[in-house]
This record gives C-alpha cells, structure tokens and sequence, in this order.
C-alpha cells in the first residue's frame, strides 16, 4: 500500500503540475522513447547481475509491495519461542531439545509458534546453533564470531539484490540521453519539415532525458532505499536470536536470554518487558 500511495503521489505532482502550468499531456506520450529506456535498463540488468540475482526480482517486488515482513506480534512470539526453548534446556539438559532441532517441522515446540516456524532460515538458524552446543560447543565468543559471519553472507546476498536495483536507478538518467540523442538524430532527418513538426520533434527527444530521469529518482531509487530499509529491518530478527542465544550460551537464565533478545529490536517494534512476561508465563509445558 504504501509503495502504491507513493507512485500515485509523484505521478500525481509531475504530471498534474506539468498540466497545471499548460503543458500538453500528449506530448509526453513517446512509447518508442521508452522502449529504448526501459529495454536497454532491462538488458544492462540482465548483464549486470547473476542468475540467483535475477530469480530473486519477483522475491525484490514482492518485498517491496509487503513491506517489513514482521509485526510486534511476530517479535512477541520469537521472544516467547526462545524462552520455551531455554527453558527446556535448563529443566532436561542439551539433550532434551534433540528431537526438535533433528526434526523442526515435527517439532512441537517450533510449531507451537506458526510465524517462527514458518521461517525457514530461522529455525535452520537456530537448529544448527543448538545443535553445536548440544555437541559441546560453548566458546561464546567462537559461536558469536561464526553468528556474525552467518549473518554478514546473508546480509551481502540481500545487499546484491538491493545493489542491482540501485544500478538501474543509476543507469537510466544515462540511458535517457541517449533515447533524447537518438530522438535528435531522427529530428535531424526532418530538418527540412515546417516548424511546428520541428518542434514535435525536438520535444518527443527531450522526454527521453524527461524519462530517464524521472524513473530514476522517482521510482527505481526510492525502491532501492525502501528494499534496503526493509532488509535491515528483517535483520533484526535474527540479531535478536543471535543475542538470546549467546546469553543462553554464556550461562544466562532463560529470562534473561530472552532480555538479551529483546533489547536486540528496533525501538518500534520492541515489545515491552511486561509483554513479553505474559506471553511467557502462559506457556505450556514443552515436551
């Protein structure tokens, strides 16, 4: 909603206020300017990025329609998974959680929180962590080290898609001068025409850099930024399991772990120390 009420908004400004100062809408109406825009953007796309990077482009649009993919409600539940998880842990022992993390999609415990399940990476995420600590490791500051190099690959293989969109923003101001440059050859050829079909002309090649521009600084950057702000806002979901885990790692009780976790969230999404405590003092017990 909010990536269609922004689109609305520019078109409305740019084109309205062009109209409202007596421009002729219909002037700006050069399909073929836009084919050469918009193709050699595509094709230079093509070239410019790998094959994961372009199976990803339905994935970057769909992100961007969606926005953040969590609510609180969804940050309540991992806090609230976590400290089920601690909690198993420090009343049977490592061992105690095998069967769920050896088998997550016939966990109990996993799927008694359906968003937290629903996540792939982050039940792989914590299974492969737990597993190594139920293995015996519990080098806190090697289990952090390795988190954050998990986490850095993650991020870089988001920052590819983020970085593809970005470089169309950069490439269509240029790719728009060359559409105008072309448009002028082709007015070039016409130089013997009256005026007016002259100054048609001259016009059609100047919404070319018109275009160029336009796509770039109002839709294809602004998507980029949006499409980052999102990802890092996702981040954040595995920081926080990051951080309750390496508390649980480090001897903290689950209470705790679950606070280290917590103050791991951005502030607007953070929920309060009360309401994590009552979505944990409810829980059943985890078998």
């Amino acid at each position: 909603m909010r990536l269609i009420i922004g689109i609305i908004v520019v078109c409305v400004c740019v084109f309205g206020g062009y109209a409202a100062m007596g421009g002729k809408l219909g002037v700006l109406w050069q399909p073929f300017e836009f084919v050469i825009i918009l193709g050699a953007a595509i094709g230079a796309f093509i070239i410019g990025n790998t094959a994961p990077v372009l199976k990803s482009v339905p994935f970057m649009f769909a992100t961007l329609m969606r926005g953040p993919r969590y609510k609180q409600a969804a940050y309540v539940e991992l806090l609230a998974m976590q400290f089920a998880l601690y909690r198993l842990v420090q009343q049977k022992g490592v061992l105690g959680i095998e069967q769920h993390i050896e088998d997550p999609a016939n966990s109990t415990l996993f799927n008694a929180f359906p968003t937290f399940a629903a996540n792939h990476h982050a039940v792989e995420f914590v299974c492969d962590y737990m597993r190594m600590v139920s293995l015996g490791v519990d080098d806190v500051h090697a289990m952090g080290d390795l988190m954050d190099e998990e986490l850095e690959t993650h991020h870089e293989e988001q920052e590819r898609v983020v970085g593809a969109l970005q470089s169309v923003a950069d490439a269509t101001p240029a790719l728009g001068i060359v559409a105008a440059v072309l448009g002028v050859i082709k007015t070039m050829g016409s130089i013997t025409e009256p005026p007016e079909v002259l100054g048609y002309l001259i016009g059609g090649a100047l919404v070319g850099t018109f275009f160029g521009v336009f796509v770039a600084y109002g839709f294809f950057g602004p998507m980029a930024q949006s499409l980052r702000i999102v990802f890092q806002a996702e981040s954040k979901y595995f920081l926080s399991l990051k951080a309750g885990m390496l508390a649980h790692i480090s001897g903290q009780p689950p209470v705790m772990a679950v606070e280290f976790a917590r103050k791991a969230l951005m502030s607007e999404v953070r929920p309060t120390f009360d309401e994590v405590e009552a979505a944990t003092s409810n829980l059943p017990a985890t078998t």
